[in-house]
């Protein structure tokens, strides 16, 4: 192979003058951060409405609950940018779409909901589970102790089964953040992004690729190592090991 490695090429300075293409990556990656953060909490609180519906006796909530799940787990999250960034504005009303298409950082705001709206599902699909394996005492002492329906999920059975499920809820955040470079198809400088102009402007490919990797691995080891610490604090002995 001849290729000529340049591992200063990060120190060179960008094409438009404001800065180098370290400074650059580092931006892509905070881009990601923030994508992925805001577009974790869409997928957490959609997920968790969700999760519930699936675990409720109305077969209308259940009914809805699946018809989500199946529409957004089955189509690819590159499918559904696409629609949410140029199908979508031109259904709307013809203001509302111009607004739409004119907003800044349309890019991300698009990724930010496709994505968590491309998360949710899993979210769902786990809490339910996580519910349904509560013994069914659980459910039954908070109705005998007068709880409402809603007061039963909230203060008796949300509780443990988050706990349950945090580790599961860790890959899935993990996921999310790995997802968001997809949303280089729609225009969001994040750190793919980013990368890859770095290739096409210095065509040192490998040193820009590579330097993302390690970006991308940094960052979902600290977010495993926050998350074990969490999960350890929140371990309940017979219900989740709390220790890996």
């Amino acid at each position: 192979m001849n290729y000529h490695w340049d591992w200063g090429v990060f120190w060179h300075p960008l094409l438009d003058g404001t800065g180098n293409y370290m400074d650059s990556l580092l931006i892509g990656l905070q881009w990601t951060v923030l994508t992925s953060l805001i577009a974790w909490v869409i997928a957490l609180t959609i997920g968790s409405v969700l999760g519930v519906f699936l675990t409720t006796r109305s077969p209308l909530l259940v009914r809805i609950a699946n018809i989500y799940v199946e529409i957004f787990r089955n189509i690819p999250l590159l499918m559904q940018l696409f629609l949410w960034y140029f199908v979508v504005p031109e259904l709307l009303p013809k203001a509302w779409g111009d607004w739409v298409k004119q907003m800044p950082d349309s890019s991300f705001f698009t990724a930010v909901v496709g994505l968590g709206l491309y998360m949710a599902p899993r979210i769902a699909v786990q809490l339910a589970a996580g519910i349904s394996a509560l013994p069914r005492g659980q459910r039954m002492a908070g109705q005998a102790m007068g709880l409402t329906t809603t007061q039963t999920y909230r203060y008796v059975l949300l509780p443990m089964a988050f706990r349950i499920i945090f580790p599961p809820l860790t890959t899935e955040f993990l996921n999310t953040i790995k997802n968001s470079s997809v949303a280089i198809t729609v225009g969001l400088l994040e750190l793919t992004a980013r990368a890859r102009a770095m290739q096409e402007e210095t065509f040192q490919i490998f040193e820009a690729f590579i330097a993302a990797a390690v970006l991308y691995l940094l960052l979902n080891i600290l977010v495993t190592v926050f998350m074990r610490w969490i999960e350890r604090r929140l371990a309940v002995p017979g219900y989740i090991s709390g220790g890996h």
